[in-house]
């Protein structure tokens, strides 16, 4: 039969103009994107660079390029990962929008040291500014208090660890196994997206769950087949929970926005008409060869929603070491808002302030 995918191919093209003029401009190893209806899982567009033409593979010179890194790679992907452990935060009774912890800007567990990016302590600082600052002591505090057991269930319930179950080839299994380790640092590391690895689909499903009310859905291309004998045969929408409470969803998203209307840039990006959620991300890149991380190599990560509060899409893009910039707030931020700029307007989106 035909099948019917949820790919819009419109968006799909405007998606992949996007990525190249980022891929020109900063040259990383690979970048991707995926913009998804975070309600129902159907992904709308989804794009990866380098690419290849499959009607020419003969000019091919790296056979990486065959891999859809967006289903069958995993990455440490940094700072998205914050808004998930603050609902974690939130969801577990441990810490409210209004608490405070006491930011020291370098900690040591287990004899190592890990610190906000800048190393700077904040004294007294709230969730919001955890958030807005992306401060690493933050996220390992929260972690912390939550403890071991505790963290690992609800990361376990996010997804991680397991695949979605897209309707794609070679799906990899996210590695979440060091928060069962028992050590300290590597349960504060986890907090920020350091030392777990999940594929960028498992990433958005996990996300999705913020935008959505607290609910894990099913990521999937095909909408329906339909038969050359007749009938149709559509995609049972999967979409179990809820996985977090409704409450704090709404308490994560509401930092989420203060985050575009005030810190991204400056609060340049902010939409007076339409309310934006976004968080960026950057992390170190592991050095197989040597151990530890690159001083030098970053992965860039963003992640955004709109409108906040009962979204028709969610955008995720990331990059592998692009050159010439170290934090995703410089490489990502425009392409992110470009992409809301047309979706809006492309399906005339009604303002929702």
């Amino acid at each position: 039969g035909d099948i019917v995918t949820t790919i819009e191919p419109t968006v799909e093209g405007y998606l992949e103009k996007v990525l190249n003029d980022t891929y020109t401009q900063w040259h990383p190893d690979e970048i991707g994107g995926i913009i998804i209806n975070p309600q129902n899982g159907e992904i709308i567009s989804l794009a990866l660079l380098p690419t290849f033409d499959p009607n020419n593979t003969s000019e091919v010179k790296n056979p990486k390029v065959f891999s859809n890194s967006l289903v069958e790679h995993i990455y440490e992907m940094g700072s998205i990962m914050k808004p998930l452990t603050m609902a974690m935060g939130f969801d577990s009774g441990n810490f409210t929008p209004s608490s405070t912890y006491d930011d020291t800007g370098t900690m040591i567990l287990n004899g190592k040291t890990i610190g906000n990016y800048d190393r700077k302590a904040r004294g007294i600082t709230s969730m919001q500014q955890l958030l807005s600052q992306s401060l690493n002591i933050g996220a390992a505090t929260i972690a912390l208090k939550v403890g071991s057991t505790t963290m690992s269930d609800y990361f376990s319930k996010y997804g991680f660890g397991e695949k979605t179950g897209i309707d794609l080839p070679d799906e990899a299994t996210g590695m979440i196994r060091n928060l069962k380790s028992g050590r300290e640092i590597d349960v504060a590391t986890a907090a920020y997206g350091q030392g777990i690895s999940v594929s960028p689909i498992e990433m958005v499903r996990a996300l999705s769950i913020l935008a959505n009310g607290g609910y894990l859905i099913k990521p999937h291309l095909v909408k329906e087949i339909d038969s050359v004998l007749g009938g149709v045969s559509k995609t049972t929408l999967e979409r179990n929970g809820p996985i977090l409470k409704k409450q704090t969803t709404i308490d994560v998203t509401k930092m989420l926005i203060e985050i575009v209307d005030t810190a991204l840039k400056h609060g340049d990006i902010k939409m007076d008409r339409y309310t934006i959620a976004a968080k960026t991300g950057t992390a170190q890149i592991a050095d197989r060869i040597n151990g530890g991380y690159y001083p030098d190599r970053y992965l860039h990560s963003f992640f955004g929603y709109f409108p906040a509060y009962n979204p028709r899409f969610l955008i995720f893009l990331y990059q592998v070491y692009p050159k010439g910039a170290q934090y995703a707030s410089e490489t990502l931020t425009n392409p992110f808002d470009n992409l809301t700029k047309f979706l809006i307007n492309y399906y005339n989106i009604p303002p929702d302030r």
